[in-house]
């Protein structure tokens, strides 16, 4: 009897979900981002300032997954934005029924963007389509510039790479044009900035990409 492998079961059911997920977004003119790293990378750090910069002309909201704790969600929330927590218990990543089982919390009328911040992986993550209109991908130079060539599927999938923390390449050994060659050759198509969630280096250039796609999701005749 031919059997088919449960991984490929299990995402064909997850492709399925995150259709579904997709026409919904589509549908309420929301743009979703899945944003992905390793842990402490400065996700959450990032999406603090995220929505601080955003937030008084955009709606939006953010979905935070993590293994145990409300820790990030609560974080989100001081800043006056939906935040809504998933924990995955043991597992590495999000997926998209997940997702689907949270929107019954969101007003996706009232958003004009949803920031979905996934487990800390390199793995996982990458191999579960949510939904999402994007994949991005931030990488600390406090990993290493061998990242890409080691987890190339998170780079392949994703649409942009943040290389955060760049304000302490003086005491890291990080090859910053490297680690972008390494991922450009997994990905033609992939967009680059380098920033600081701490000192908000180039944080206006990620800014002024983020508003772009919800701008083409909101008028897609664009």
């Amino acid at each position: 009897m031919h059997q088919i492998p449960v991984e490929t079961n299990l995402l064909a059911d997850n492709a399925a979900v995150a259709q579904l997920n997709r026409q919904l977004f589509i549908e309420h003119g929301v743009y979703v981002l899945n944003l992905m790293s390793g842990p402490g990378a400065g996700k959450t750090t990032l999406l603090e300032r995220t929505v601080e910069a955003l937030g008084p002309k955009h709606r939006l909201a953010v979905i935070e997954g993590d293994v145990q704790t409300s820790a990030d969600a609560d974080r989100i929330a001081q800043h006056g934005v939906k935040a809504i927590q998933i924990n995955t218990g043991s597992s590495c990543h999000l997926d998209a029924r997940m997702i689907r089982d949270e929107l019954g919390e969101l007003d996706l009328h009232a958003l004009d963007l949803l920031i979905i911040e996934n487990v800390g992986n390199l793995v996982c993550p990458a191999e579960f389509d949510l939904g999402e209109h994007d994949k991005v991908m931030l990488l600390s130079v406090t990993e290493g510039h061998d990242k890409p060539q080691k987890y190339p599927v998170m780079f392949h999938a994703a649409r942009l790479m943040l290389l955060n923390k760049v304000d302490l390449l003086p005491y890291v050994d990080f090859e910053l044009e490297a680690a972008e060659r390494a991922a450009r050759a997994l990905n033609l198509d992939l967009d680059i900035l380098r920033v600081s969630a701490k000192t908000e280096e180039g944080l206006d250039e990620w800014y002024a990409w983020l508003k772009r796609r919800i701008a083409r999701v909101k008028s897609p005749a664009q």
